[in-house]
């Protein structure tokens, strides 16, 4: 039996909270720039747009960065980030935006 990849685990952990999961989404932002994201995640009136950073390494502070950035273009709040961790720089980050940040170990254990 294979090992469910990252965005696997991510798309059942939101279905398992009640979204409605579209995956491999390009958005066009208000600065005409194409945005794409991994996942668009629906729940009644809220939308969210999320992330998936796939790596061994871990995420830095310059990818919150851009995600925040790239989901205000596009007029989402609150967007989210997941990977396996995450730097202390990130975490302040996205503490101080509203970014959620969601590791591996996270999404196995709900």
């Amino acid at each position: 039996m294979s090992t469910p990849t990252l965005n696997d685990l991510a798309t059942k952990y939101f279905r398992t909270k009640g979204y409605k999961a579209k995956q491999n989404i390009t958005l066009e932002g208000s600065s005409g720039m194409p945005r794409r994201f991994d996942l668009l995640i629906t729940r009644s009136n809220e939308q969210r747009v999320v992330q998936i950073c796939n790596w061994k390494r871990t995420v830095g502070v310059n990818i919150v960065i851009n995600l925040d950035k790239a989901s205000e273009d596009v007029g989402f709040k609150k967007p989210i980030a997941i990977s396996e961790k995450f730097s202390s720089h990130a975490k302040a980050y996205a503490n101080r935006k509203g970014v959620m940040l969601l590791t591996k170990r996270e999404l196995r254990k709900y």
